[in-house]
């Protein structure tokens, strides 16, 4: 018999059994299922397996968290239950079936950001370094910047903008890519649209509010003029410019005799996107993203700023719960090419180091009472303190409410404190405590003070909380 084959065969019957396991899959520290009748899966019995170490639902998926042996674990599952697993990506198109219209537009969205985050971190964390070497005077009584002083720093300062620029300029590249990669179509094709958009032949989104109007290039087909305006970081236009060109390829292909299809598809679907996105979807996009940035950065920046800040630093951890947070994404790379910069992501990265916070308070509770939960709440601060906060809050922070509650306060407290001193980010950065890399250089001692709330605040509060009625009646419930 193999290390978890009993809690597997637990785990197998716990769940509704075979018949009720539509596919399983797993991650770093979790299996993932999805359930024909998820009412079927007996929480309270699965989470009282030894190897498991809590549970949670989300985008149609039932989530056990086993921990860095999962794989260990899957496999022996696998072997008891006799059911074969799927790839990752196959087990979300099952998932699916499970959601809403609303969970599943969720879902979609995020497909097409996920793969990009990488890039937007790294991007991130390179124009912060520019920066603080090439635009804050450090040196010289304040008078000089490090790259104006040393001519070694000056070649860095200028070398690292050719991937800034790649990463942020030729998003839409990597926006078209992705959503042809997500919706099955030509990823080629995708990647050519993109690039159409970002032309060096087409005036730069940048310059285009400081050139008059006579002064913006156009095609002119005699009947017809049409602005060369490039839309380089625009979110709102490369999305819509490339969910049509996946259906138009879609809806081609099924029209298309095969022998000819490799000839007429491509030319069929690209160039009409093409001349749709010039003339159509790139001025509606604009408008429709600089509208939704307006209204965000205005919301922040407004003399009820502070109270924005407190809604949305108190509710984005429920909002990761339902999904809803993935909307944040395109929202902060929108504000990222309007105003230079977001202001909405260092509050995320606050809720991180909240929840992070408020799984110290437990461990530091629990440490004599409980030392076998360490194996779960350790690994799970540590997580939310380098930006994945899921393994604390369905492991931890959920299981006991309180805590939950403790760290959605300092998350909003802290939150407050970032938007009040008009904090902004360079981009998109890793959560957590790294994410004060990402802020703009001027900010960041402050922004280390909005840290350090987010730190204490939670802690403080879970323990504060632990000692009265609320929090009593809370934990008895779940012991």
């Amino acid at each position: 018999m193999n290390k978890f084959s009993e809690d597997a065969k637990q785990l197998l019957s716990f769940v509704g059994g075979k018949e009720n396991i539509a596919a399983v899959t797993h991650c770093v520290t979790r299996m993932r299922f999805v359930l024909n009748d998820p009412s079927k899966a007996d929480i309270k019995k699965i989470e009282g397996i030894k190897s498991v170490k809590g549970t949670f639902t989300q985008a149609g998926q039932f989530q056990v968290i086993i921990g860095n042996a999962v794989d260990l674990f899957y496999n022996d599952f696998v072997e008891i239950s006799g059911i074969d697993g799927v790839s990752k990506d196959a087990a979300k198109v099952a998932a699916k079936s499970n959601m809403n219209l609303l969970q599943r537009l969720l879902a979609n969205l995020a497909e097409i950001f996920t793969p990009l985050i990488p890039a937007l971190v790294v991007g991130g964390l390179i124009l912060g370094f520019r920066n603080i070497i090439g635009d804050i005077n450090l040196l010289d009584n304040g008078t000089r910047t490090i790259a104006e002083q040393y001519q070694f720093w000056d070649g860095v300062y200028n070398f690292l903008w050719l991937i800034g620029e790649a990463i942020f300029m030729f998003l839409p590249v990597g926006i078209t890519w992705s959503i042809s990669k997500k919706m099955g179509t030509t990823q080629i094709l995708g990647i050519i649209l993109g690039i159409t958009l970002v032309s060096p032949q087409l005036l730069n989104a940048y310059s285009v509010a400081t050139t008059p109007i006579s002064k913006i290039p156009y095609w002119n087909f005699g009947f017809a003029k049409v602005e060369m305006i490039g839309y380089q970081a625009q979110v709102i236009p490369a999305m819509m410019a490339g969910f049509v060109l996946a259906i138009l390829e879609k809806n081609i292909r099924k029209i298309i005799p095969e022998y000819i299809s490799m000839i007429l598809v491509p030319f069929l679907s690209l160039v009409p996107t093409v001349i749709i996105s010039q003339t159509v979807l790139g001025p509606i996009g604009w408008a429709i993203g600089s509208a939704i940035s307006s209204v965000v950065y205005n919301s922040l920046t407004s003399s009820f700023g502070w109270l924005f800040a407190a809604v949305f630093g108190f509710c984005y951890a429920p909002l990761v719960i339902t999904g809803l947070h993935h909307m944040t994404n395109a929202i902060d790379l929108q504000l990222m090419a309007k105003f230079g910069g977001t202001d909405l992501w260092p509050m995320i990265a606050l809720s991180n180091i909240a929840q992070g916070s408020a799984v110290l308070g437990i461990i530091f509770l629990h440490k004599k009472t409980k030392p076998e939960e360490e194996q779960v709440s350790v690994p799970a601060c540590i997580s939310c303190y380098l930006g994945v906060t899921e393994p604390a809050m369905y492991g931890i922070n959920l299981k006991y409410v309180y805590p939950f509650l403790a760290a959605m306060t300092g998350s909003a407290i802290a939150a407050v404190i970032s938007v009040g001193s008009g904090v902004m980010a360079n981009s998109i950065g890793v959560g957590g405590l790294p994410g004060i890399l990402s802020i703009k250089p001027q900010f960041m001692a402050i922004y280390a003070v909005a840290m350090l709330v987010a730190i204490v605040v939670p802690f403080t509060l879970t323990i504060v909380l632990s000692k009265t009625k609320f929090g009593k009646k809370l934990s008895s419930v779940e012991e």
